[in-house]
């Protein structure tokens, strides 16, 4: 199974996207979502992966930063068969929650996207990124990957890994949805039960210092859009295998505030021509 390989939160860092396409040429990628907000590239990043989707060449997973992107939208779609103003204020709600998130970021960058690619230069609700929604609708929220690299949405018969954002789909009293408690739960509020027959899961969502293993469960988010750190897991049932950690533009020392737990996987860094050098 060491074709499908895990690629965590990008959040707009396109340039850490493209040199891990340039690392494992040949692999499958499984996006953990957050590939948007808070970095300089978002829709560049989402026009990569749409482009690695269409080949056959990933699977996209959903975030809780697509999740609030996908609010507003959804509502504003609403409102155009219904007419409701109420469905109306909605969806101005969900644009909100979304801009104040993170999604200011990418209303920031589309006059440098529509210079380049054409489109709006603004980002509103009557005119959202096209490339956006295309991303949003082909995001699933868990799926399971077995040896041979097969990408299921439901618990195989076989062993299997369950890779989703933020953690395994479980009940929990502030998300009734376990695939909605998917997109949101940090570690600290499992333990996270695994279906039978689960070897081990994997997750971003929740930033730490290093690639990290906490019972049963991976945690590969190093904060890229801020330390220029991107950890791609190359997935095997077996075991959990060193995890490759390209190390690009940024300031690394920002890891130093996300939180230290669990045990630390096995690393192999790969320093990129963007990365800073210490003097």
């Amino acid at each position: 199974m060491t074709g499908v390989v895990v690629v965590p939160d990008l959040h707009g860092r396109l340039d850490l996207l493209l040199a891990a396409i340039r690392e494992f040429p040949e692999a499958h990628f499984l996006s953990l979502g957050d590939a948007i907000d808070r970095g300089p590239r978002s829709l560049g990043t989402v026009d990569k992966l749409l482009e690695l989707h269409a080949e056959g060449r990933a699977t996209l997973l959903m975030g809780n930063h697509e999740r609030m992107a996908q609010e507003g939208l959804r509502w504003y779609r609403q409102y155009t068969g219904t007419h409701d103003l109420g469905d109306y204020r909605k969806a101005m709600e969900g644009y909100q929650w979304w801009m104040q998130a993170g999604g200011e970021t990418i209303r920031r960058e589309m006059p440098h996207y529509a210079a380049e690619r054409g489109g709006p230069t603004s980002l509103t609700l009557e005119q959202f990124p096209a490339n956006l929604a295309r991303y949003l609708e082909v995001l699933k929220r868990v799926v399971y990957v077995t040896a041979d690299g097969t990408v299921h949405d439901k618990v195989p018969g076989e062993p299997s890994v369950l890779v989703a954002h933020a953690s395994p789909p479980v009940s929990h009293p502030q998300y009734p949805n376990p695939e909605t408690a998917a997109l949101w739960l940090r570690p600290f509020e499992g333990p996270f039960a695994l279906p039978p027959g689960v070897v081990y899961s994997v997750h971003g969502h929740t930033p730490v210092r290093g690639p990290t293993r906490l019972g049963r469960h991976v945690y590969l988010d190093l904060g890229a859009y801020e330390t220029g750190r991107l950890a791609l897991l190359p997935l095997s049932v077996h075991q959990v295998s060193a995890v490759t950690v390209l190390v690009g533009r940024g300031d690394p020392l920002r890891a130093g505030k996300y939180p230290a737990m669990g045990e630390a996987l096995p690393t192999r860094v790969v320093k990129l021509e963007s990365a800073p050098t210490r003097r």
